[in-house]
């Protein structure tokens, strides 16, 4: 039921960035000087390599659900013998990973800032930030939530079913954030 439901739950945000997808569509057709303005501002390669950051943090996620649904919390070996790490472990690095994405997108706020992107500029910088604030905001409830799973380890006896459940719905979000961010790349920094 938990996965039923988180789904369901993951349909209707599918919903709100249709609606942000949406809006920005519509006004780049309408004022598409802003837009030629504007994408000049952004840094590329640097939007690029966080991308990279939060898609890998994906396949650590995955490794991840993979030893919570072997029942394997915690590593059996080495630090560095990466394939005796259990969910923790992959879960802690995802953790990080996606906490580099958010500080890069902070870093590039305040360049476009600089540049005079803001939020009130004009359309093109309300609905840049708009999409990406939420999306962040998204990216920074999954962080929580992956702080709560790896939490949750920890305070546990042995590891359960439960607790196999919650970490894989919580890769199920993160694996929507990530396509949404990837989504949203290729809208804002590849179309031109």
């Amino acid at each position: 039921m938990v996965a039923v439901g988180t789904m369901v739950w993951l349909a209707s945000e599918l919903m709100f960035f249709a609606g942000l997808f949406a809006m920005y569509f519509t006004l780049r057709a309408n004022v598409p000087a802003q837009w030629d303005a504007n994408i000049p501002k952004l840094n590329f390669w640097f939007a690029l390599a966080n991308t990279t950051i939060l898609v890998i943090s994906s396949v650590w996620c995955q490794l991840g659900v993979w030893k919570a649904e072997a029942g394997q919390v915690a590593r059996t070996g080495g630090l560095f013998e990466f394939s005796k790490w259990g969910m923790r472990e992959w879960y802690v690095l995802t953790y990080i990973f996606g906490a580099i994405f958010v500080s890069g997108q902070v870093l590039e706020y305040a360049e476009l800032v600089s540049h005079g992107v803001t939020l009130a500029s004009d359309s093109y910088g309300s609905i840049f930030y708009l999409a990406t604030g939420f999306h962040g905001i998204h990216v920074t409830g999954g962080l929580i939530a992956f702080l709560l799973i790896i939490g949750r380890s920890f305070t546990t006896r042995r590891y359960t079913h439960a607790q196999a459940t919650g970490a894989v719905v919580t890769s199920y979000y993160w694996h929507f954030v990530d396509v949404v961010w990837i989504a949203l790349f290729a809208t804002i920094y590849l179309l031109r």
